[in-house]
């Protein structure tokens, strides 16, 4: 009887051995598969870093610029083409101006007028909201 004790524990020792050299071995796995996961986010990382840099080189006004001017043959608006908008917050009324010509004209410096032929734009509806014709 104590020679079947001995061979039934030695089993079980064999038993605990293997069980102990399998997870060993799926331990060291998983930790292989954790280094090249970090890797990979590491190079990721890099990446977007690189991506990010050539975001904002690209995104510069004067590169944009120079290529609108190159490829696209476009040309800087001139003061007399351009209008300044102006909302007043409180009675929401819109002008525009011009005030380099309407300082020639006038011999003082420019104003602002009212955007629809001399009448004042019609203030917000209640509640905040602007009308159509405020919003154009």
């Amino acid at each position: 009887m104590l020679t079947r004790v001995n061979v039934l524990l030695a089993g079980l020792l064999v038993l605990c051995a293997l069980g102990l050299v399998t997870s060993q071995h799926r331990a060291r796995k998983v930790f292989i598969d954790v280094e090249r996961a970090q890797a990979h986010a590491a190079a990721h990382e890099v990446r977007w870093n690189q991506l990010q840099v050539e975001q904002t080189e690209l995104a510069k006004s004067a590169r944009i610029d120079a290529r609108a001017r190159r490829e696209l043959t476009m040309q800087s608006a001139s003061a007399e083409r351009t209008l300044h908008l102006s909302i007043d917050p409180v009675t929401r009324q819109v002008s525009l101006s011009q005030p380099w010509r309407e300082a020639a004209e006038s011999g003082k410096p420019g104003g602002v007028r009212p955007a629809v032929h001399g009448r004042p734009a019609r203030p917000a509806a209640p509640g905040g909201r602007a009308r159509a014709e405020n919003r154009r």
